[in-house]
């Protein structure tokens, strides 16, 4: 029987960009399993493990430790890069993993290593999409990149993470694999951008609009140690949430930020950034509450329920009140 391969992918900027650097060092036809950026359980969408070799990137290993012991024990091959919190891993001759929990990594700068910086500039605008602002730009400078080649690698960055955040596909401009379809034709994204410019003119003019959206929207909580900020539940809402808290963020280095969307009646989707300054603390939050986790530095929460807001509140003061962490 024909193995059959399977790429498993993050729908945001850093999944995507790990995918495309491995596919264009060794292609290879695949089925493509990915989603909404928060749609990280994955692995549950595969049947079936036996004849299958299957590459998983930018997911929590935590959140899909069943399903993995459950495709190795049909026979299934399992190659795991990630820098999320992973839980307790686990050991199998069929599983190789590669996971790096440090705050200023992210999943396309560990591809980065393995190929040897072959197609650096694609993990270099997984950076800038993952948050990681100085780090892509070290990386950058470093490599020679002109300033005009660094802020085009930011932005398409930005654009691919903002284009992950949704509830639903329907939330998005492109679906993830789609867009993964468009940006693996190139060895770079400055080729990308020059041969398929309605692509990132379609994502640009949509985050500019989204973003000013965002801007007008109220604080609910503020202090010198975290901020708040409430969305309605609307498409553009939706879209915005994950890359608005980045830019809060970014503006405010020394607070902590959450921005909550109404998901329904009942629930927030929450996106928690901390303090850029000590990034650390979002994935302790996030994991205080059901459908909460990511890592140290941005972490979310699925579903929160509305009458759990004050004590989400009074949690999010603790864990980022004027401490060193």
């Amino acid at each position: 029987m024909t193995e059959q391969i399977i790429d498993v992918f993050n729908g945001d900027a850093d999944g995507i960009c790990a995918l495309v650097q491995l596919r264009r060092h060794t292609p290879q036809e695949s089925i493509l399993v990915t989603g909404v950026k928060r749609d990280i359980s994955l692995l549950k969408n595969i049947t079936e493990g036996k004849n299958t070799k299957i590459t998983v990137l930018d997911i929590s290993f935590e959140k899909n430790v069943l399903d993995v012991e459950r495709l190795l024990a049909e026979g299934a091959n399992i190659t795991y890069v990630d820098h999320h919190k992973t839980g307790d891993l686990i050991k199998h001759k069929n599983l190789q993993t590669d996971i790096d929990l440090s705050a200023d990594t992210c999943t396309s700068l560990i591809v980065n290593k393995q190929l040897e910086g072959k197609y650096l500039a694609w993990a270099i605008t997984a950076a800038f999409g993952d948050n990681l602002l100085a780090k892509a730009r070290s990386l950058a400078v470093e490599a020679g990149y002109r300033e005009t080649e660094i802020e085009l690698l930011k932005k398409l960055g930005t654009l691919l993470n903002y284009n992950g955040y949704g509830a639903g596909l329907d939330d998005l401009f492109f679906a993830p694999a789609e867009l993964y379809k468009k940006l693996s034709l190139f060895d770079t994204p400055f080729d990308f951008v020059e041969q398929d410019l309605e692509t990132f003119k379609l994502l640009s003019e949509g985050y500019l609009e989204d973003m000013k959206k965002a801007a007008e929207m109220p604080l609910i909580e503020s202090s010198d140690d975290i901020a708040i900020t409430e969305l309605p539940n609307e498409k553009w809402a939706r879209r915005v949430g994950g890359v608005w808290g980045n830019e809060l963020a970014n503006q405010y280095p020394d607070r902590a930020h959450a921005i909550l969307t109404e998901k329904d009646e009942n629930h927030y989707l929450v996106s928690i950034r901390a303090p850029l300054n000590r990034k650390k603390g979002a994935d302790e939050l996030a994991s205080q509450f059901p459908t909460g986790g990511g890592r140290k530095a941005a972490a979310g929460i699925n579903a929160l329920a509305k009458n759990e807001l004050n004590n989400f509140i009074a949690a999010m003061k603790k864990q980022f009140k004027n401490k060193v962490m």
